[in-house]
């Protein structure tokens, strides 16, 4: 059984975490299969988005194993199969692969949160664009309180979603909080029954794997962008993305099928 599952339908991939038994914490084989999954998402022209969950119904991720991981990335323990070793060895790009450390991931992610969601785990969630929640789930940000800290992404990602002063009660404070709070800060799209989450999330992604991939592109990579330039800056960057995506085939056939009465036949180009 595979710590990390990758399916793909109708260009939507689900991607996941596969450790049950061990709340879907991070351990090194998880970590490279991740960065691998994610490099097959942004390589793969079939997949237009992506779903991220956790199996079971404890927890989305508990974040990276403290007995695993953490040893080997601290030198306490040495390497003591090939996923220790590859990790080792590309260990900066297998790591910001793994926790989407980039700027311009082209492809949008929806999380699914099924339960716990602490450490990585919540580092995970806060890379992704939309976020559906079950009622049940719980959110921390728990590495200050192991003598670690979120680097993930979460130092740098939190305070750019969400006030400053809530950024740092996860980042320093470290005690969970409910899913009612996520979604009150913003952190969530949707908060649903638990058990439905999946489904909520999978709906979700299916629109937005029907809708144009060049625009949808476009929106994401744009939207990152602008975040802390001038305003002018901005429209300047939504102006070449554009005249981009007025050239293209698809903007052609979403109007071709408006006119006709059917639904359009993107293609990516």
């Amino acid at each position: 059984m595979s710590v990390l599952d990758v399916t793909v339908d109708d260009g939507v991939a689900v991607i996941t975490m596969n450790r049950p038994d061990k709340r879907n914490a991070i351990n090194p084989e998880m970590m490279v299969r991740l960065a691998d999954a994610w490099t097959r998402v942004r390589e793969d022209d079939s997949i237009r988005v992506a779903l991220l969950t956790g199996a079971g119904t404890e927890a989305f991720c508990a974040g990276g194993d403290l007995r695993t991981l953490v040893p080997l990335l601290t030198r306490a323990r040495p390497a003591s199969d090939e996923w220790d070793e590859r990790l080792l060895a590309e260990q900066r790009n297998i790591m910001n692969a793994a926790m989407l450390r980039t700027d311009d991931f082209p492809k949008p992610i929806i999380a699914a949160v099924n339960g716990l969601c602490f450490a990585g785990g919540m580092e995970l969630m806060l890379a992704t664009d939309l976020r559906v929640s079950a009622e049940k789930a719980r959110f921390a940000l728990t590495e200050v309180q192991r003598g670690l800290i979120p680097g993930g992404g979460s130092v740098a990602r939190l305070p750019r979603q969400v006030p400053t002063a809530v950024a740092m009660e996860f980042l320093i404070v470290g005690e969970p909080v409910s899913a009612q709070r996520a979604h009150q800060v913003g952190l969530l799209n949707a908060l649903v029954p638990d058990g439905e989450e999946q489904l909520v999330a999978t709906t979700m992604a299916r629109r937005v794997a029907h809708n144009a991939p060049l625009a949808v592109h476009a929106v994401k990579s744009v939207g990152a962008a602008s975040v802390d330039v001038p305003l002018m800056d901005a429209f300047g960057l939504e102006d070449q993305a554009v005249r981009t995506i007025m050239r293209s085939e698809d903007a052609k056939e979403g109007a071709r099928a408006f006119v006709e009465r059917r639904p359009p036949a993107f293609t990516g180009s």
